[in-house]
């Protein structure tokens, strides 16, 4: 049906899942998390999405939780509570392991879970003006369900701050403390965005899609030989695919893989 909460736009291989919900700074409630979870699990399962940007419209990316939503879970049961933590818990986890590049179209601020999608992404792009912060502790909570892509994204130091203090910071900090990778002006945040696209589509499919899982299994692993055999394996595996055969050869025969050409004619 028509949502007023989010869009999926796609065109050619790259995916736009856009928060609609500005009058409200696109905070989260359990009919949103369950839009996007839908969204999310669409994009995975299409063949032809290369890419997904996951950006919003309005003043803010998203300010986390929505207070009418907030009030009723306040009211609710313990279980009532725990059955939809885990609803979130599920949308960034589906996010977290999406089977495709992620890149975050950071044009505002983002608070709480909102903070959490921007750790769940690939790639994070924001404009100097945008605010972070995860401020559940002032509400005597904390960020626990976001919390494992939190601490992957600025570390277990950074977290042990922003947890405890709910402090708010500044796209330079952000960036300072990895949950950026890049801040630049407004009006150049459009083509910073098309530039990482451009990068993916000239990336093999598998392997762009497959990034994220080596370093989720690596930093996973406890065991060293097994890291070097896993490795070994998966590097095997690859090379004799068919995209490792038609990327090796691509580049031996100095020309352009068969992935690199659909996009250019492409608007």
């Amino acid at each position: 049906g028509m949502s007023f909460a989010m869009q999926l736009h796609h065109a050619g291989p790259v995916a736009r899942l856009r928060l609609t919900r500005a009058r409200v700074h696109n905070a989260f409630d359990d009919g949103l998390i369950a839009e996007l979870t839908a969204a999310l699990l669409q994009v995975a399962g299409d063949a032809s999405v290369r890419v997904l940007v996951l950006e919003a419209e309005g003043a803010s990316f998203s300010a986390g939780a929505d207070l009418n939503w907030m009030r009723g879970m306040a009211a609710a049961s313990e279980d009532a509570n725990r059955q939809d933590s885990l609803t979130l818990a599920r949308l960034m986890r589906t996010l977290d392991e999406l089977p495709k590049p992620t890149i975050a179209r950071v044009q505002g601020a983002a608070f709480g879970g909102g903070v959490g999608l921007v750790a769940c992404c690939d790639i994070a792009i924001g404009v100097p003006e945008a605010k972070f912060g995860l401020t559940e502790s002032k509400l005597g909570l904390l960020p626990a369900v976001i919390s494992p892509y939190v601490i992957q994204a600025i570390g277990p130091r950074q977290a042990r701050r922003y947890f405890a203090t709910a402090e708010i910071f500044d796209a330079a900090e952000a960036l300072r403390i990895g949950l950026l990778h890049q801040v630049v002006e407004a009006d150049a945040l459009d083509a910073a965005v098309q530039r990482q696209i451009n990068l993916l589509l000239k990336a093999g499919p598998v392997a762009a899609a497959s990034a994220k899982t080596v370093i989720r299994d690596v930093c996973a692993h406890t065991d060293g030989s097994r890291h070097d055999t896993d490795n070994a394996a998966l590097i095997a595996r690859l090379r004799v695919s068919p995209e490792g055969q038609e990327g090796l050869s691509a580049f031996l025969d100095k020309r352009k893989p068969s992935w690199a050409h659909p996009q250019e004619n492409t608007p």
